[in-house]
């Protein structure tokens, strides 16, 4: 979405010409904006001075107009409501040099450590808690960049908001979008209904697939990321090989619909900072864009939730130092098996358990890190304190025989070898101190700490990781009795089959 914008807004500036100061300011009325104030924390500059841009882009449940409300559902007995979910949420990555880009979900379901936080525009606030990561929105799109930054260490510039409607806008403005399925489906919840093989979907149709998690994979969130980056890496590319941006009247009617149908932060709010944003985003190949989910692992506290698994903490780290998960080629890493044999770790993870002490006086450091940690396989024996005084420091203080454990645990948090000590007890002890006010990666910690590269092949495993230039991939129907009819339930193919009366999404 944030592509289609850029790249609109940019080829209407251009062939404008001398309309295009009126449609300049028409535009930058249309732009909803909302202050970041540095939550998401800040990129830092290559040694050629660049710097990469990672965008959190949301897509909202919210039902907070009659629109959204019809589209949505749910509003029958409590009308338009207020407050709304980050029901999907991407961390969409443009590297420093231009070259490549990489997309991460971030399934809905997601359990994590949420932040203090107070939304500038309503005064709602909370004091911080333990729960589901889209829920982080109701303190505000800040919150929700907050918390996304605390569970990855990823810088997170801006951000992007969609709610209902404007999935519905974007997708009639460009004229639909091709999408394939791998078998006949009926999701009798987002209410999609498509015949094995490739549909134009618009509009309403549209809304339904991105919707749609019933339909695909196992039924569950993960399975709606993936059908996601098939929308969206089709939308990349009609965009970059269809005559559309050179019609004057079509960018307008693209980048008017785009612009009424987003909230961006400030630091996009206007179309001059679009525009150059676009100059940037259109230098990346299809074969360079990768779409990637943050792998995760059950919950063990409840079925129906997923925490961060293994290869999570290798992809927020190829992110966050700004590595590219495709060659030059559009394949994968050449690098990757030997960076992985390289950067294995002395001593398994699983075996690791570690003592995080809070040397703050900011609220929930130690959960943050200790949850990262549990997230990258870590033993579930690690655990938390409040450290015994305040730490301008972080440390991380080991055993006798333990200095191969405490630089496993170090570099998977990006941490110096020079905050590694030898004390005369036994275990791990790590004490967040006041250099690490945010974020589960230790600030400025990744070169210092890894003289090698993220672990690339790890990054991708089991990350249901796929290029945009991917134009033969279909979303994969589920298999399993994920939907009902008449209260019977049956595979979405089956529900298909016995809707024969129903119309489908496309017709």
């Amino acid at each position: 979405m944030l592509k289609i914008v850029a790249i609109c807004v940019s080829v209407l500036v251009l062939v404008t010409a001398g309309a295009g100061w009126w449609f300049y300011e028409h535009l930058n009325g249309n732009i909803n904006s909302v202050a970041l104030d540095g939550k998401g924390g800040t990129e830092k500059a290559d040694a050629f001075g660049r710097t990469p841009i990672n965008i959190l882009v949301m897509g909202s449940d919210g039902r907070t107009s009659k629109a959204d409300c019809k589209l949505g559902g749910g509003c029958a007995k409590t009308g338009v409501q207020t407050g709304s979910n980050a029901d999907v949420e991407m961390v969409v990555h443009i590297s420093a040099d231009r070259s490549n880009a990489t997309v991460m979900s971030i399934p809905r379901d997601t359990m994590t450590r949420v932040p203090a936080c107070k939304d500038g525009a309503d005064g709602r606030s909370t004091p911080g808690y333990y729960g589901q990561i889209n829920s982080a929105l109701q303190y505000g799109p800040a919150c929700q960049v907050a918390t996304v930054h605390q569970l990855t260490g990823i810088p997170i510039d801006h951000f992007v908001k969609l709610d209902f409607s404007g999935v519905v806008k974007m997708s009639d403005a460009v004229g639909g979008v091709s999408v394939c399925v791998d078998a006949d489906v009926y999701d009798t919840y987002s209410h999609l209904k498509l015949s094995h093989g490739t549909h134009t979907l618009k509009g309403v149709a549209a809304l339904e697939f991105v919707r749609s998690r019933h339909g695909f994979g196992d039924g569950s969130d993960l399975g709606r990321t993936v059908s996601q980056h098939i929308f969206l890496s089709a939308m990349i590319r009609k965009f970059k090989s269809a005559g559309t941006l050179t019609d004057p009247a079509a960018v307008y009617g693209l980048a008017d619909a785009a612009t009424k149908a987003l909230t961006v932060d400030d630091g996009l709010g206007t179309v001059r900072k679009l525009v150059s944003l676009a100059a940037d985003v259109n230098k990346v190949p299809t074969q360079r864009m990768t779409f990637t989910t943050m792998q995760t692992a059950p919950d063990p506290a409840d079925n129906d939730r997923v925490v961060t698994g293994p290869g999570a903490g290798a992809l927020f780290a190829a992110i966050a130092d700004d590595q590219s998960l495709t060659t030059g080629s559009g394949g994968k890493s050449a690098a990757a098996a030997a960076t992985a044999k390289a950067t294995a770790p002395a001593v398994s993870a699983s075996r690791i358990s570690v003592t995080v002490e809070n040397g703050t006086t900011l609220t929930g450091r130690a959960s943050a890190v200790a949850t990262a940690l549990t997230g990258q396989g870590f033993s579930p024996g690690t655990t938390t304190a409040n450290a015994p005084s305040p730490s301008a420091t972080t440390t991380l203080t080991y055993g006798t025989g333990q200095k191969a454990q405490a630089k496993t645990v170090a570099k998977a948090l990006g941490l110096p070898s020079s905050h590694l000590k030898q004390g005369t007890g036994t275990g791990l002890t790590l004490v967040i101190g006041n250099d690490w006010p945010s974020g589960t990666r230790f600030p400025g910690g990744s070169a210092a700490s890894s003289p090698t590269p993220a672990d690339t092949r790890t990054a991708v495993s089991n990350a249901h990781a796929q290029t945009a230039d991917q134009a033969k991939t279909c979303a994969k129907v589920s298999t399993y009795k994920t939907v009902s009819l008449g209260g019977v339930p049956m595979t979405p193919t089956q529900a298909y089959a016995a809707a024969a009366g129903k119309p489908d999404s496309d017709d």
